[in-house]
């Protein structure tokens, strides 16, 4: 069952087309990937989605609903989630008011939410206290992991979730993200360690100049020879 469908998307920035009739879908609790060399396009998908840019053609349907164009105000409350790369959390709140940020929107109790994203991520739970700027870069991208999550989507988009981290703390993130995942949401995520976001992906998508070059499965994405020669710098993961 498709819970976000986009088609046709063509557009960019000034004038100039960086997307070409590219297409992305979501199925209800999937986790989907886009992969593909610097300037392909991958983030601006994910703003041309969310409603951060406009898009001269295609379309856009989440859960039902035909949201091309729409603003991020209407895509929270519909039950869309976006982490971006960079300035993510305020470093200068603590890790509990990060959350309560996050549920701006909410007039309800969401202190339920609250504390099935400590469930998620412990280690936030126990610094709840603390500002979100002196913790690990691994840990504040757990706050804006939570503080999406305080809308209770039903999709999370997350954009470069590893970048900067060690390899110590990217383990940790995708352990996370399939944590997030078995709790129900559906993820997409555009992700520059392109073995370890397939390795953990349903599908993916291989974007190269900004329109859809593979679209296959995360597992047979790792085992496709082009693919990897191509994008993941090397032969593919089958090889002896």
């Amino acid at each position: 069952m498709s819970l976000l469908s986009a088609e046709g998307l063509t557009g960019g920035y000034g004038g100039m087309d960086i997307l070409t009739d590219v297409e992305i879908a979501v199925d209800v609790n999937e986790i989907v990937v886009i992969i593909g060399p610097n300037g392909a396009g991958k983030s601006t998908v994910m703003k041309a989605i969310f409603g951060l840019l406009a898009m001269r053609e295609g379309r856009v349907i989440f859960d039902g609903n035909d949201i091309t164009g729409s603003p991020p105000d209407r895509l929270v409350p519909l039950g869309m989630g976006y982490v971006p790369q960079e300035r993510n959390v305020f470093p200068n709140l603590s890790v509990r008011e990060n959350l309560e940020m996050g549920a701006y929107t909410r007039r309800d109790d969401f202190s339920g939410a609250m504390a099935r994203v400590f469930d998620l991520f412990p280690p936030l739970k126990d610094k709840h206290k603390q500002a979100a700027g002196e913790l690990s870069g691994g840990q504040r991208q757990m706050v804006a992991f939570g503080r999406a999550l305080m809308t209770e989507p039903k999709l999370l988009m997350l954009d470069e979730p590893t970048a900067g981290l060690s390899p110590l703390f990217m383990d940790e993130i995708f352990e996370c993200i399939i944590d997030v995942n078995k709790a129900g949401v559906g993820i997409l995520m555009v992700e520059q360690n392109a073995r370890q976001a397939l390795a953990v992906a349903d599908r993916g998508y291989v974007l190269a100049t900004g329109r859809n070059r593979f679209i296959d499965t995360g597992a047979n994405l790792l085992a496709n020879r082009e693919v990897a020669e191509a994008f993941l710098g090397g032969g593919s993961s089958t090889d002896d």
